[in-house]
């Protein structure tokens, strides 16, 4: 431990339990901060930013989405933690900002847009222990101690200075603990209570039984946070440097930019006894809004509450209401942008509304599985109820909301316990759930048009990647007779986003709304995949075909589709690396344009056009303006051919 931080003291599970805790709330209170970092983040070209910088954007969005939905994991794995000593999970948390004095002088936590100090309060916030940095401008909440008080039955709050501090303070707690309790003594919880990724599938979450495998959580929650060490690319802290730097030099070019919209610093609810730092939401459309996207955000953590740390559900019911959970995500994520287009109120000119993830006093774990599963039905047809009036009187943007809470709904009504449906609320939801049609063209390609976006798929481009099944469960149903695509299940922005997951291409979108479709990509790349195809994303002009941007082609040459992947590596057991070494190749003058592709006769795919070729994990191989890649699948030199095809007798046009 770093000396310069005070000691962490444990000396009887209670206080065990209360560092737990707290670190809980830490992890929650900074998820909510970064979704609503990413929520303000503009999306369009007309709102002010160009090309490069919406491209930028974007993978902000993806970085701090990706980040919280680590917190996510460590909120588990925590929770996880609590069962296994024999506590409860702990999802309440103090609203947002935290006032001064609730956790250490160092943590500080607030909703606000993605600006130059939030970028630096976020790296500040995951920086490693050791490391001095100043806070965002705005985030200093002055100094004060909370000093440990050891001896004492009461647990106490303590000091520490990093969030890293406090996850080694609660590991040596746990080691000391079993050297004076016994291992099986601390680790005396019901396993029945743990969570892994049967039940909620979540990368990185597993029970917690014993020390080793509590060591093994925080040693995980460390390094996805602060990083291994300072040198460290992939934890959270060496994250939002790579966004501090990119953000400094889209300033540097253009000093004007800014990648968020005008949405409110630490907005609430109800008018604040003491305004500063806080804006009070008081338009009325927002207000309503707020309130719903709020409820949506209250019953993941009702959900939440029952799926962790409990052993009256089964397995297969905690699962379901795992999987509402994730439902519910993407609705309160779609609600969230809503609210950001929206103005805050006459007191604040210019400055939109947002989430507040507020939290009700009441919102503790309900006890009885009966009546917590009445409940849930019963807050589900309330919910539905509320947005479909949104849809209609406020923003049509809702419309895929309400379609994903009416199945929502569905689900749980159908299931064994459920409540009645109160006859005000039934007859505003009896509405169908219909499915545009689909037609399929003499191209072979079926197409399915919705209300502000026409997904075409391509079957035999298709080679089972199932992203489309995975993320987006509600557009793209799987093994279902009849109707399967359902563009309308979901907004624009998250179909657009699913589509662009399909690496063959076999699913393209047409975008109806007037916004932009599929742009072609900055960086022309071709991943290997392991035992499988090459997947490219490029401006790729595929012999004579209509340019195309994302497209598998075979290179095992048992492809019935060539120069397309058919899936037949699976049948024929190709054996050949996604990971080959990297050759030494200097960076090119231009990295996008047009790609060219053609497949030679009874040979190789020569490619001309600038070409950065990729592990299947991302890892640069080379760089080339032409190359021939091996498509027979017999070369020694893969992913470059090497004059096998001839040997062989390789056949393909």
């Amino acid at each position: 431990m770093n000396h310069q931080e005070p000691e962490i003291v444990v000396n009887h599970r209670e206080q065990l339990a209360y560092l737990l805790s707290e670190a809980a709330e830490i992890e929650h209170g900074l998820m909510c901060c970064y979704l609503y970092a990413s929520f303000s983040l503009k999306r369009h070209i007309d709102e002010g930013v160009t090309a490069l910088e919406l491209e930028a954007i974007n993978r902000w969005r993806i970085t701090l989405n990706e980040v919280a939905r680590e917190e996510m994991v460590h909120l588990a794995l925590v929770s996880n933690l609590c069962t296994a000593i024999g506590m409860a999970p702990h999802l309440m948390r103090p609203n947002l900002p935290v006032a001064s004095g609730y956790h250490p002088s160092g943590i500080f936590l607030s909703l606000s847009r993605l600006d130059e100090a939030t970028i630096d309060h976020f790296v500040y916030m995951e920086r490693p222990e050791g490391v001095q940095l100043p806070d965002g401008e705005g985030y200093a909440k002055g100094d004060y101690e909370r000093p440990t008080l050891p001896g004492r039955l009461m647990p106490n709050a303590q000091d520490y200075a990093t969030v890293g501090h406090l996850y080694r303070g609660i590991l040596d707690g746990c080691r000391s603990l079993c050297a004076t309790l016994g291992e099986q003594k601390l680790f005396c919880g019901d396993p029945r209570g743990q969570v892994d990724q049967k039940i909620f599938a979540l990368d990185g979450l597993f029970a917690i039984t014993d020390l080793a495998s509590a060591e093994r959580a925080i040693q995980l929650i460390l390094t996805q946070g602060e990083g291994a060490s300072v040198s460290s690319s992939a934890g959270h802290y060496a994250r939002f440097v790579q966004l501090q730097r990119e953000y400094q030099e889209l300033r540097k070019a253009r000093p004007d930019f800014d990648p968020a919209r005008p949405v409110a610093r630490n907005p609430v609810m109800r008018k604040p006894p003491s305004p500063e730092d806080r804006v009070y939401i008081d338009d009325a459309a927002a207000a309503r809004v707020l309130d719903f996207a709020n409820a949506l955000y209250t019953m993941i953590v009702r959900l939440l509450g029952r799926v962790f740390g409990t052993v009256e559900e089964s397995e297969a019911e905690r699962r379901m209401l795992a999987g509402l959970t994730v439902d519910l995500m993407h609705a309160m994520t779609v609600t969230s942008n809503v609210l950001t287009k929206m103005p805050a109120g006459a007191a604040h000119p210019g400055v939109r509304a947002g989430i507040t993830f507020a939290i009700s006093r009441s919102l503790d774990t309900l006890p009885q599985h009966e009546a917590a599963r009445r409940l849930f039905c019963e807050r589900a047809h309330e919910l539905t109820a509320r947005c479909e009036l949104l849809a209609t009187e406020v923003s049509a943007d809702l419309a895929p909301v309400a379609d994903r809470l009416r199945r929502l709904r569905d689900r749980l009504s159908a299931s064994p316990v459920s409540a009645p449906v109160p006859q005000q609320i039934s007859t505003q939801i009896s509405l169908p759930i219909t499915a545009e049609p689909t037609v399929k063209g003499e191209d072979g390609i079926e197409r399915v048009t919705g209300k502000r976006i026409t997904l075409a798929f391509e079957a035999k481009r298709c080679i089972h990647s199932r992203h489309c099944v995975l993320n987006g469960p509600d557009v793209f149903l799987a093994n279902v007779p009849g109707a399967w695509i359902h563009p309308d299940a979901a907004s624009a922005d998250t179909v657009v986003a699913i589509a662009q997951m399909c690496p063959s291409g076999a699913i393209t979108y047409e975008r109806t709304d007037g916004e932009p479709n599929e742009r072609v990509p900055l960086v022309n790349v071709a991943r290997v995949r392991e035992n499988g195809p090459y997947a490219f994303t490029a401006d790729l002009q595929l012999d004579g075909r209509e340019p195309m941007i994302r497209a598998t082609l075979c290179r095992c040459g048992a492809s019935q589709n060539k120069p397309f992947c058919d899936g037949s590596h699976n049948g024929i057991k190709f054996s050949a690396t996604g990971e080959p070494a990297t050759i030494s190749t200097e960076p090119l003058a231009e990295r996008g344009g047009a790609l060219a592709v053609s497949p030679q006769p009874n040979g190789p795919l020569f490619v001309t056009g600038n070409l950065e070729i990729c592990a299947g994990t991302g890892r640069i191989l080379h760089r080339v303006t032409s190359a021939k890649l091996c498509r027979c699948g017999g070369s020694a030199k893969k992913p470059f051919c090497d004059g096998t095809h001839a040997r062989i007798g390789f056949e393909a046009d």
